[in-house]
Parts: C-alpha cells; structure tokens; sequence
C-alpha cells in the first residue's frame, strides 16, 4: 500500500513538500529600535519647545523713594551731550563738576537720566565715567509707569 498525499511514512511527511511550523513570536527588535529613536527624538525637541514662553509680567507699583533736597542730576542729550543739572559740560570736566556740586561727598546719589535716542552703549560710557570719579550710588531716572 502506498501512502496518501500529506501522510506521514517513517517520520517524513510525502507528497506534500516540507511543511513550515508556524512560530507564534513576534519579533521585538524593530520594535525597541523605533522607541529608542522616538525617545531622543523627544529627549532633544523637548528642551527646545520650552525656550519662549510667552509672559505678561505684572507693573511695578513700587513708591518711589524720597527725593533729596538737591538731587545732583547728570543728563545724556540726543546728541551724546552731557549736562550735570542744567549746565552743559565736557565730558573731560565732569569729574571735577560733581566734585563741586556734591562738595566732594563720593557717597552721594547721582541720578543718571538719558534720552530715548541715546543707546546703550553710550550711556554705559557715561556710567564709567561716574564709577572712575568714584560715585558709585547711581540711580537711573525714567517715566513713573504706574498711571
């Protein structure tokens, strides 16, 4: 007697060809790939979304402080010119201007006021100028904005 198609004779299955066994695992290597890309991908990009937040900070409502009975005002014009009170002066002499409207006390407040136009580069000049004649106490003057 012959065997049929798809029986199996002496552990070899005839007729029929090899059979392939179903493996029912799923290969997790792609897998694991793809989430450790997605992982740096989002480890980078996530630093960077966080850069520009949009911020309304709130006004100052700070009183301002006392004025003294004379304040010592130095003033940047437009034109880069600066005035100690309502004289304009070289700035080669402001050493020896303030030294005279502040009678010689280093420990008193200057207040420092510029125009809009003038840039920050010049005023920076002029407050180097104020440190290397040994006025330290600066204040800046601007707008009140708590209107």
């Amino acid at each position: 007697m012959g065997a049929k198609l798809g029986q199996t004779v002496g552990g070899r299955t005839r007729g029929g060809g090899d059979d392939l066994v179903e493996a029912h695992e799923i290969n997790v290597t792609p897998f694991i790939d793809v989430m450790l890309v997605l992982l740096i991908i989002f480890m980078v990009a996530a630093p960077l979304a966080t850069v520009d937040l949009g911020v309304d900070l709130p006004a100052s409502a700070v009183e301002p402080s006392p004025r003294p009975d004379q304040p010592v005002f130095v003033t940047v014009k437009p034109d880069l010119s600066v005035a100690v009170g309502e004289d304009i002066i070289a700035r080669d002499a402001l050493t020896s201007t303030l030294d005279s409207a502040t009678h010689g006390k280093k420990d008193e407040r200057i207040f420092l006021r510029a125009d809009k136009a003038v840039s920050y580069g010049d005023l920076m000049e002029v407050m180097n100028l104020l440190r290397n004649a040994g006025y330290l106490k600066i204040a800046l003057v601007g707008l009140d904005g708590r209107s």
